[in-house]
């Protein structure tokens, strides 16, 4: 019986040697591709975060000197910004930021600038959307209504259309025409949610307009 058992190990021995002398070196470049991917992978977490520490940083210090009010900082920090972290939503942030300094300042063109390189560059679709957005006020300011509402309907993403609908009500309602921004005062009073302090001042719209935006008067 021992003489049989050792027939059998030895004949699994010999054909897990036979398979792995066949498929081994295959095995084994296998793996190592695994391990690098893992490998890989951590590393590139790690860059991620390391990269959101340094740019959340920069945003901090973009934040303080438009505080202060001095302009050419600011524009300098964000530049640096854009440069070393161009695809990060702090990068956005900031950009949202200077871009009010700037109009409030009265540099209309380069807000203008630095909102369409929110809307460019941003890869969150959100910020990229606020940017679009904002960037439509500022022309519809300008009465350049076309390029304003082409804006707007650039925004598709879906938790931006109550702001979107809004937006086109601003830009109609500006150009005198009183039932398309009816219409999309309306519309975005019905996607927002009713405790949504917004919905209020959607409302208020409407109410210019002469319209009472209760259930009732939505459905006519």
């Amino acid at each position: 019986m021992a003489n049989q058992l050792d027939l059998e190990e030895q004949e699994q021995l010999d054909e897990l040697k036979h398979f792995w002398k066949q498929y081994g070196n295959a095995i084994t470049w296998c793996l190592i591709a695994v391990l690098a991917c893992v490998a890989g992978w951590n590393g590139y977490q790690y860059w991620q975060r390391k990269q959101s520490a340094q740019a959340a940083a920069m945003l901090d210090e973009v934040i303080k000197v438009a505080l202060a009010g001095d302009p050419e900082k600011s524009d300098r920090a964000f530049g640096d910004m854009k440069e070393r972290f161009p695809s990060n939503i702090y990068t956005a942030q900031a950009g949202l930021l200077i871009a009010k300094s700037e109009y409030e300042a009265g540099k209309a063109e380069t807000a203008k600038a630095t909102l369409q390189w929110v809307a460019d560059k941003s890869a969150d679709a959100g910020y990229a959307s606020l940017a679009k957005l904002r960037l439509a006020g500022v022309l519809m300011d300008e009465k350049a209504f076309d390029p304003a509402l082409k804006l707007v309907d650039s925004v598709t993403a879906e938790s931006f259309a109550a702001l979107a609908a809004d937006r086109r009500g601003d830009i109609f309602s500006a150009q005198g025409k009183k039932q398309e921004a009816k219409a999309e005062y309306l519309k975005a009073w019905k996607l927002l949610d009713e405790s949504t302090e917004y919905r209020r001042l959607v409302e208020v719209k409407l109410n210019a307009l002469g319209v009472n935006p209760m259930p009732d008067e939505v459905a006519k």
